[in-house]
């Protein structure tokens, strides 16, 4: 049955190769002769001749917004990170060094952080950036009237959960400007990875008089101000975001690109198709079912990394059928065979998952379900009786949706679970594709989600950033989970000084995470994407956050290049779309 089962999914994995139309296969439109004898535009920008040196990086899909304090999703997150500078920023392999802030003090106890800010930081329009910007950014990351899904990443902040509740004015939080250069953030505990929350763009600065000036469209081209190495050009909806060089940088000097243009693409042999035609000197993924071709043919080119991330799916736990049906959810859980979606349908060493949180945390004792250590017959055996339990049976079986966002791979992933959700259990699963927006919205309005497709990267290289997700009032709960006995957990892991201890009671809090099974563990994440041979200057990091700032190109051409847009005629902030 098991070798029944492989073929079956082969042949329908073949299926959905077929393109969007239904008559062009993936392979061949992907793999069809390129000129790729050419070189990319970008690689004969030359900055002696004053002309732009470009970067075109492939970004998935497309973000919702820059705001720095509503934004959510890796999309959006890349290109904030070259738009806006937080206190602390990341080197290249994703150490924590100096930001905004040059230098920083810590208090004996760890609870209060003084950071001096760089004099010669300017924001995009060429005012100066002071310790005022930076808490006006943090108080309207907090207020409730922004609501920022990512506000729980200031929790560790004095006064935050009062803030963010409405139960204290903003003014309340724990950040002061003491002078123009020099900012105070106060804790409620010493928290080991505060710095590297500062990274987050939920602490970015925001300049207050373009807000103010612009109200909601602070954000959009010819409004938006901004303090990192580069500013906002311009945004074509479903197409792409384009960033110029900020000449205020307090670094400009050294960035070496100077305008990097974010492809929205959400179809990955799409993708793989323009980066061999010369169009992208970066991908943000690679078609899983091509992944033997190009070990074969784009070796030198194709990047594999570990990454600090975890995929699921998610159950809707505010609707039936699964709001009081446990079994229900485990035999689901158990019915998926991780080895085969790992090794036949993902390729690219992903690690079979039984848990939240990624290996590769430091010092983390992981939490796995018994079942874990089971073989997939005897798992597949155990969700049987466990979907009878549950009141369903060949006769009667369960109806559902499983809801993914537009990506070949989520899509084959998303085919896979359906086969073998039918194939041991007999339930009917229908597909539901959603573009990237509209797929957040129904997430968190859970009103049509039934199973859906998620995934999560820690904002921090530590457990809790996996763990706080699921409280009962994250915004980024969108399971509708809520347990009081793992909240009142969450709250004793913010407040524990000894790191031991901080330690088991995370893998406490996600026991009961996994014993509840809100949602089910498919692999942890690795990045997979082609990168150009001549971009050089960037080195994998588990957290995959690389700056645009620290690229360059190794070889120039002497083509000529488009001179109609040079450093000095190039659109800007202040240039109205």
């Amino acid at each position: 049955m098991r070798t029944c089962w492989v073929s079956l999914l082969f042949l329908l994995l073949a299926a959905c190769d077929v393109g969007r139309h239904g008559d062009t296969p993936v392979d061949a439109a992907a793999l069809a002769p390129t000129t790729d004898a050419a070189p990319a535009a970008n690689d004969s920008l030359r900055r002696d001749e004053g002309v732009l040196t470009t970067l075109n990086r492939g970004n998935g899909q497309e973000p919702q917004t820059l705001d720095p304090h509503l934004a959510s999703g890796v999309p959006a997150s890349n290109i904030l990170r070259d738009l806006f500078e937080g206190l602390t920023g990341e080197s290249p392999d994703g150490r924590i060094i100096p930001g905004a802030a040059q230098r920083w003090n810590i208090s004996h106890d760890g609870t209060v952080y003084t950071f001096h800010l760089r004099r010669d930081a300017r924001w995009s329009n060429g005012d100066p950036v002071t310790g005022a910007d930076f808490v006006f950014g943090l108080q309207r990351s907090a207020d409730p009237e922004t609501a920022s899904s990512y506000v729980h990443v200031l929790a560790p902040i004095q006064n935050a959960e009062a803030v963010i509740s409405g139960e204290m004015p903003v003014t309340e939080l724990g950040v002061h400007a003491l002078d123009t250069y020099t900012v105070q953030i106060t804790l409620n505990a010493p928290t080991p990875y505060f710095l590297g929350l500062l990274t987050h763009s939920s602490t970015y600065p925001v300049h207050q008089a373009s807000l103010q000036a612009a109200g909601r469209d602070f954000s959009k081209p010819g409004n938006l101000v901004s303090n990192g190495a580069y500013r906002l050009q311009d945004w074509v909806v479903r197409s792409q975001v384009s960033l110029l060089k900020n000449p205020y940088y307090w670094d400009a000097d050294n960035v070496a690109i100077d305008k990097v243009v974010y492809h929205a693409i959400e179809d990955q042999s799409a993708e793989l198709k323009r980066y061999r035609s010369g169009e992208l000197d970066w991908t943000e993924e690679v078609p899983n079912n091509l992944f033997r071709w190009i070990q074969e043919h784009m070796a030198d080119q194709l990047v594999v990394t570990p990454w600090l991330g975890s995929y699921y799916f998610g159950f809707n736990l505010t609707k039936e059928p699964f709001i009081d049906s446990p079994d229900l959810r485990r035999a689901l859980a158990l019915a998926i065979d991780r080895e085969i979606i790992t090794g036949k349908v993902t390729q690219f060493g992903e690690q079979p998952a039984f848990s939240l949180v990624p290996p590769g945390m430091p010092d983390y004792p992981r939490s796995v379900p018994e079942w874990a250590e089971w073989d997939q017959a005897r798992r597949e055996e155990e969700a049987r009786r466990l979907y009878q339990n549950a009141g369903y049976s060949s006769e009667a079986p369960l109806r559902v949706e499983i809801r993914y966002n537009t990506s070949e791979n989520h899509k084959k992933i998303a085919l896979a679970i359906a086969s073998m959700w039918k194939q041991v259990l007999g339930v009917e699963a229908g597909l539901v594709n959603e573009e990237w927006k509209v797929f957040l919205q129904n997430r968190e309005q859970k009103s049509v989600t039934q199973v859906f497709r998620a995934g999560w990267i820690g904002d921090y290289n530590d457990a809790f950033s996996f763990l706080e997700l699921f409280h009962s009032s994250h915004g980024r709960n969108d399971f509708g989970y809520s347990n009081p006995v793992y909240d009142r957990l969450l709250a004793d892991i913010a407040k524990e000084r000894i790191p031991i201890r901080r330690r088991r009671l995370m893998a406490a809090a996600e026991q009961i995470l996994l014993q509840d099974q809100p949602i089910i563990p498919i692999y942890a994440y690795v990045t997979k994407r082609l990168v150009k041979p001549q971009l050089k200057g960037w080195e994998n990091n588990i957290m995959d956050h690389h700056y645009s700032k620290h690229l360059y190109f190794e070889t120039q051409t002497d083509e000529p290049a488009d001179s109609s847009e040079t450093l000095d005629e190039a659109g800007g902030d202040a240039a109205g779309r």
